[in-house]
């Protein structure tokens, strides 16, 4: 979450006189993330989150994210959902930007994340996963393979500055994954961001999984790599074979990893690397002016990725296979 846009505080009242949520008693910017504005708000009936959309989200997706959390709710998948106008409407406008209220989930993001946590984890995703089957919506994955050439042209020029040689590295990486990206993968909604500040705890309960903006359809096992490169390492940057287990265990008791997924898992965790070594590399060359945001560090993903490369099969997570679907 971020704040680029300001909203004045009239504006947002009279924006707020078209839902059932109260008077405004209070509001303030959320800077974590990069992506949208978010505001915490309090009213007289509670509190909310208020999301302005800014230019990476196009305004076309905004009825898949929205009505995909309703479609998880109603499948016990506990996610934030939008509020609705008097007129039944979930999306607005508000300072120049499309804008929607989303009910507030207590809970709190796992700084350190503990195996606990990764099992829980890894639980809710395959949950998401089930649940998802039969969403009617589809929506492609812009960041997937096809969309990581045209993120590095855009940063190419620059991204020496940022680490000596770091260009010919992901040119080289880039060129692999286009050539050897699997083709024929069980596909489906993906959540494609649950790091650990999109998903709640109450203790070592999952409360609540959050920001689904850049939810999508594709291979359900590169949801499973994402979580992979953002649970499983330590501050230090080394690898927790044992929070991996626990991962891949939780999701597995859930819904099966097949064969192909097993196999294919690998290379899915070096393009999910890649994927967000690329949008960070992007954020932190284009901070736009005046915004209240803290860009994340691109190099982090530059030790994940390159400990992805030395690994050939799933049991070099320190796992046992997690076994097959038929």
């Amino acid at each position: 979450m971020a704040v680029y846009t300001d909203v004045a505080a009239d504006e947002l009242a009279d924006f707020l006189k078209a839902y059932d949520i109260g008077e405004l008693l209070s509001y303030k910017g959320i800077a974590e993330g990069v992506e949208n504005s978010n505001y915490l708000l309090h009213t007289t009936a509670g509190s909310f989150f208020l999301t302005l959309y800014e230019k990476r989200v196009a305004v076309g997706d905004l009825p898949f994210f929205l009505g995909l959390m309703g479609h998880l709710a109603t499948h016990g998948i506990v996610c934030p959902q939008p509020v609705k106008t008097r007129g039944g409407e979930t999306l607005g406008r508000l300072a120049g930007r499309p804008a929607a209220i989303i009910d507030f989930l207590e809970g709190v993001w796992p700084r350190k994340p503990t195996v606990t946590h990764c099992a829980a984890t890894g639980e809710a995703l395959a949950k998401l996963h089930l649940a998802g089957r039969d969403f009617p919506m589809t929506r492609a994955n812009a960041l997937s393979v096809r969309g990581w050439r045209p993120l590095f042209d855009q940063a190419a020029p620059r991204v020496d500055t940022v680490q000596h040689g770091l260009h010919d590295f992901l040119k080289a990486e880039l060129d692999h994954l286009e050539q050897h990206w699997p083709k024929h993968l069980p596909s489906g909604v993906i959540h494609a961001d649950l790091f650990p500040d999109n998903v709640l705890f109450l203790g070592d309960r999952l409360s609540g999984l959050i920001d689904f903006y850049f939810a999508c359809n594709d291979f359900l096992a590169y949801d499973v790599a994402i979580c992979l490169n953002a649970w499983c390492f330590e501050p230090d940057h080394s690898f927790n074979a044992t929070k991996a287990r626990a991962l891949l265990g939780a999701y597995n008791r859930e819904r099966a990893l097949s064969e192909a997924e097993q196999a294919a898992l690998p290379l899915l965790a070096r393009g999910a690397a890649l994927r967000f070594l690329l949008t960070r590399l992007v954020d932190f060359l284009n901070v736009p002016p005046g915004a209240l945001v803290k860009p994340k560090n691109p190099l982090e993903y530059v030790r994940k990725l390159r400990f992805q490369q030395s690994i050939s099969s799933i049991r070099d997570y320190g796992v046992v296979t997690p076994g097959t679907v038929a």
